[in-house]
């Protein structure tokens, strides 16, 4: 298996480990390491994912690319020979699943954007008839698309706990009422035109994430954009509404997990081989998809 083990280097600062992410600081900058770990239901799992770390990075970088148009983003660069000397010992652990970032200050909210109604967001809806308190039409069948892309968004939550969706108004709260406003403007914008990208390469970004944080009093892009650990990718000749939908992203480990019977607290269970390749594949695929090379 290719999968990196568990990010202990010697000597680097390592300043926080995500479920996903590890970041180290270099002084002037931060380096962000993204590994092969799995989290679902908020709880990172004991498996890794071959190459997924490495999948991930790149898609993000891709999009950080595409998006800069729109709003600044946190990426310095990913080339290893541009890394400060420390690093340098630990550059084939490094290649492809690093970027070195700016430092910003984040944002204590999730920019969730909902293009379709699936997950907890059609659970919501056949319960109450509204997805976050933002009331829907009659009718809708799961996984239909919705007229216009909701913007829902929720705290951070820390590892180990799960995100709570919150309003717009306790937004504004947390942040102000001028940020606000700047992220829901800039997490549709952001949305719409991956997903009409994404279309294009027959995938369908039902659902998905932003981070933000201020760099210099300015709004920038951070952590990762529209990959398959922060998004649902569907299959575009297989959508079919009323029903949920294949998934090109970790959907089929959420489904598996489910079904196990697990109750989705700590510890998580170990996957079966099966998942473990079928969900490195999927990984795959949507990169190459995407930007039409192989990982």
């Amino acid at each position: 298996m290719a999968s990196i083990p568990e990010t202990q280097f010697e000597g680097l600062s390592l300043v926080r480990q995500g479920k996903v992410r590890d970041i180290f600081d270099t002084g002037e900058a931060l380096l962000m390491l993204t590994t092969d770990r799995l989290s679902a239901f908020d709880v990172v799992l004991p498996d890794m994912i071959p190459d997924k770390g490495k999948v991930l990075n790149q898609i993000s970088v891709f999009w950080f690319e595409k998006m800069k148009s729109i709003v600044p983003n946190h990426m310095i660069t990913t080339d290893v020979d541009e890394y400060p000397d420390e690093f340098k010992a630990y550059s084939k652990a490094l290649d492809k699943r690093s970027m070195l970032v700016k430092k910003a200050e984040p944002l204590p909210v999730e920019c969730i954007i909902r293009g379709y109604i699936t997950g907890s967001g059609w659970s919501s809806y056949q319960k109450e008839g509204q997805v976050c308190g933002i009331k829907l039409p009659q009718g809708l069948k799961e996984s239909d698309k919705l007229d216009q892309p909701l913007y829902t968004p929720s705290t951070k939550a820390e590892v180990g706990d799960h995100d709570i969706n919150i309003s717009f108004d306790e937004t504004i709260k947390l942040v102000g009422n001028d940020i606000a406003c700047k992220l829901r403007e800039l997490s549709l914008e952001l949305y719409t035109k991956g997903a009409e990208y994404a279309l294009s390469k027959g995938i369908i970004i039902a659902d998905t994430k932003f981070e933000f944080g201020l760099l210099d009093g300015k709004i920038i892009l951070i952590d990762e954009i529209l990959t398959p650990d922060s998004s649902r990718f569907w299959p575009l000749s297989e959508y079919e509404p009323g029903k949920s939908q294949n998934s090109f992203d970790k959907q089929y480990v959420r489904d598996w997990l489910t079904n196990s019977g697990w109750d989705k607290t700590p510890p998580g269970p170990r996957l079966p081989q099966e998942i473990i390749d079928r969900t490195a594949t999927t990984y795959k695929e949507i990169y190459t998809r995407l930007t039409g090379e192989n990982v």
